[in-house]
């Protein structure tokens, strides 16, 4: 299932036992905004039919704060008593700390935080090409053989075209299971073509038409970075730091940018930090991070702003545009808006994924 089906189906499990306590961490991270409203509806008749307790975990409080009838405020870091900052009725809360709660990274009702601004050059569709995409078909299935044939998969989606370009933006857009992962791995060389054609331009291989799915480890990961929805599939270290450093020791690069990795995405006080213990926003920043600190010319991004506040999610922001701005191009797959609005470029939404019979 993707990501959001995987989520979805989660709290279904849990809604069907009709427990006396549903507490929820971040639970529509990964949806698209009708599924997101799905879920929050259906969260709603639960605990009106079953008088259930509910407890959500979030960043974005305005889906959830009609439905709740308290807002609690942990201060942060603390594990004693005092933990508390502010409990009351929601709309008090947000009424009397509105601009503190703002100032902390919490995505009070009408907020969207500030980021720094693009410059504008390249200007839209002036940057080479990097990447071309034709008339594609893909599937997470490999071919099979029957007899002496070979079957190719069910493509999940088929006839997509898209073109990837020196300093701009892609936002692959479209509901839960709609294949837009799927597409952003084929596009990055990690799943081949069911159908049609990848081909990366002279700028990132030695010669043009060629398909990034038969580069080497190498060749790819110094050319296209890839960051998995889910952020424990790329880590091979046990340390934040050595995490970081992994990949231009690998490449033999430098190191110069790790440290301002590690400042700018809030991960300073995590160098010596095991990544599987990391909070769900932690984990997403220093996956990021990671494909980062090796230079690619191409970064592909798949919900690269779940679980993050509005504060890292500024910072995240900022940090792409910078990237963009100096010739990096950046695919993201993402519901969130704000993120696409804020990076500008163009959007390639993708319609759902046509049911395939047993």
């Amino acid at each position: 299932l993707s990501g959001g089906q995987k989520q979805r189906l989660a709290l279904a499990g849990i809604l069907a036992m009709r427990p006396g306590l549903i507490l929820l961490d971040e639970p529509t991270a990964n949806l698209d905004p009708a599924g997101v409203l799905e879920v929050r509806d259906a969260v709603g008749r639960c605990v009106d039919k079953t008088g259930a307790t509910l407890v959500v975990v979030e960043h974005r409080v305005s889906v959830w704060k009609d439905l709740v009838d308290r807002i609690v405020v942990l201060q942060p870091g603390s594990a004693t008593e005092d933990a508390v900052l502010l409990d009351g009725p929601p709309d008090q809360v947000l009424a009397d700390a509105r601009t503190m709660l703002a100032a902390a990274g919490v995505w009070v009702p009408g907020y969207v935080p500030g980021t720094r601004a693009r410059s504008g050059n390249p200007a839209a569709g002036s940057g080479g090409l990097l990447l071309a995409a034709e008339n594609l078909a893909v599937s997470r299935e490999r071919p099979r053989r029957s007899g002496f044939r070979k079957v190719p998969p069910v493509p999940v989606q088929h006839d997509i075209s898209a073109q990837v370009r020196a300093g701009q933006a892609l936002a692959i857009t479209g509901p839960n299971g709609a294949g837009k992962s799927t597409f952003a791995l084929t596009l990055a060389g990690l799943l081949e073509p069911v159908a049609g054609k990848v081909s990366a331009t002279l700028d990132l291989s030695r010669g043009a038409g060629i398909d990034p799915y038969k580069w080497k480890a190498e060749q790819l990961i110094e050319r296209i970075g890839t960051v998995f929805q889910e952020p424990e599939h790329q880590f091979v270290t046990g340390k934040v730091l050595d995490e970081l450093l992994f990949g231009p020791r690998h490449l033999g690069h430098g190191e110069e940018r790790v440290d301002e990795l590690l400042e700018r995405l809030r991960l300073t006080h995590l160098v010596d930090a095991n990544p599987y213990t990391l909070s769900g926003g932690e984990k997403r920043r220093l996956s990021v991070a990671t494909v980062l600190a090796a230079h690619p010319r191409v970064l592909v991004l798949d919900e690269p702003t779940f679980g993050q506040d509005a504060n890292t999610w500024a910072e995240l922001a900022s940090f792409l545009s910078e990237l963009l701005d100096s010739g990096t191009a950046v695919v993201s797959v993402t519901h969130d808006a704000e993120f696409t609005a804020a990076l500008g470029g163009t959007e390639l939404r993708m319609a759902a994924a046509e049911p395939v019979a047993p």
